[in-house]
């Protein structure tokens, strides 16, 4: 029997119902709440990396776009800093002096080239782009934040 692969459920929640989420994460690998997105074969190393790429491409590199732990009840269960959410939000309209094209493209394109992903760019376009939305989506005065549950 093989080992399940690993896969990261990102979403936007409050920390009660994201520490909620997770512990069904933990338990079944599925969360009763279907909002979300979940990117399969990647780790939160991988989702790090691809904020690096999402800074830099915003013109903002250099931050911290380290995944944190939130709670010790869920050692799989990870905050993604506002640094990252922001330049996420920002990469949808990202549109640059220099004319280098779709800025989620771009992306997308240097993510499958940096990392051993299992999907290519259009797949890779397609979770950038809804990962991107899902940061828009954060509303700090609802106490909400950007998670990232990564597990096997």
């Amino acid at each position: 029997m093989s080992a399940p692969s690993p896969f990261a459920e990102i979403f936007v929640s409050t920390h009660t119902d994201a520490l909620q989420r997770a512990a069904q994460l933990d338990e079944v690998g599925v969360a009763d709440d279907a909002g979300g997105l979940r990117i399969p074969g990647v780790s939160d190393y991988e989702i790090e990396q691809l904020g690096t790429l999402v800074g830099a491409a915003v013109h903002a590199p250099g931050a911290d776009y380290e995944l944190t732990m939130v709670d010790v009840a869920s050692d799989s269960l990870l905050a993604v800093p506002p640094t990252m959410v922001r330049a996420l939000a920002e990469l949808l309209g990202y549109e640059s002096e220099e004319g280098e094209g779709n800025a989620v493209e771009l992306v997308a394109a240097a993510w499958v080239d940096q990392e051993d992903l299992p999907f290519d760019s259009k797949e890779a376009y397609d979770y950038v782009e809804q990962l991107a939305k899902l940061a828009a989506d954060v509303d700090d005065s609802d106490r909400q934040e950007l998670y990232v549950w990564a597990g096997s």
